[in-house]
């Protein structure tokens, strides 16, 4: 049989996240946003077009 578990109050959690994660950046301002300039439905940039096809990199990969 397993112990019981400790359980921990939302602050002990927040304490806890910090010290494993640190301090959360600065938002971003709306004025210091940008538009993307990129589509999402444009090819990956990192890594080359398959040869033979799609399914053939996916063999490669052993995916699929």
């Amino acid at each position: 049989m397993s112990e019981p578990r400790e359980s921990f109050t939302d602050e002990e959690y927040a304490f806890l996240r910090h010290v494993r994660f640190g301090e959360l950046p600065q938002a971003v301002r709306p004025e210091d946003r940008v538009e993307s300039t990129e589509s999402e439905t444009e090819p990956r940039r990192d890594r080359p077009d398959p040869t033979g096809g799609q399914h053939e990199w996916d063999l490669r990969a052993g995916s699929g």
